[in-house]
C-alpha cells in the first residue's frame, strides 16, 4: 500500500501543480500591464517620413504645448486596421495623431493607408524598431497619451477600442 502511494504521490503533486498554475493563469488578479513609461519624458527619437507628402515624427514635435497621441503600428499588423476607425473617430473629436511604423516600408504603407485612411497628422518610419524598444513598446498596435511637454501620462497597449475613447479623449484633455 505504502509503495502504491510512494508511485502516485509525484503524479499527483504534478497535478495539482498543473491545476494551479493553469487556474492562475486563466483568471489572473489584474489584468492591466503597469507601464514603465508612464510619467516619464518620451525618449529621443527623429524617425523619418515614411510617406510622401507628410512629415516624418520626432521627439520635438511633442513638446509643443498640445498633448496628442503616438501610435505605434505596422501595415502588416491585422489589428492595426481594425484600430484605424477609432483612431479616426478620435481625430475628428480633435486629437492630434502622430504615428511611427515599424519594420514597414513606404511602398506598403502607401497601400495600407490608401486603403484604411489616414487619421495622421505625422508618420516616421521606425524600419529597424529602434524607437520602439526606446518606448517600451511590446508590439502593435500600441498608443501613448503624451502631454504638451512631452511626458507620457498613459500607455495603451493593443487595440483601441469604444470603450477606450472617453478615457483617452479624458486623458487628452488633462495634457493640456
Amino acid at each position: 500500500m505504502k509503495r502504491k502511494l510512494v508511485l502516485w504521490l509525484p503524479f499527483a503533486i504534478c497535478t495539482a501543480l498543473f491545476i494551479a498554475f493553469f487556474v492562475g493563469l486563466k483568471n489572473p488578479d489584474d489584468h492591466v500591464i503597469a507601464s514603465q513609461m508612464v510619467g516619464k519624458p518620451l525618449p529621443e527619437f527623429d524617425a523619418a517620413p515614411a510617406v510622401p507628402g507628410q512629415l516624418g515624427a520626432k521627439t520635438a514635435d511633442f513638446r509643443d504645448g498640445k498633448p496628442r497621441l503616438l501610435n505605434i503600428f505596422a501595415s502588416w499588423c491585422v489589428p492595426c486596421v481594425q484600430e484605424i476607425p477609432m483612431l479616426t473617430r478620435l481625430k475628428d473629436a480633435g486629437a492630434e495623431i502622430d504615428g511611427i511604423a515599424v519594420h514597414d516600408t513606404t511602398e506598403d504603407l502607401q497601400g495600407f493607408l490608401a486603403r484604411n485612411g489616414n487619421p495622421y497628422t505625422r508618420i516616421g518610419l521606425d524600419a529597424a524598431g529602434k524607437a520602439q524598444i526606446a518606448f517600451g513598446s511590446a508590439g502593435v498596435p500600441e498608443t501613448f497619451v503624451v502631454d504638451g511637454q512631452g511626458k507620457i501620462i498613459y500607455q495603451h497597449i493593443g487595440v483601441v477600442t469604444e470603450a477606450d475613447m472617453p478615457r483617452i479623449l479624458a486623458l487628452m484633455g488633462a495634457g493640456k
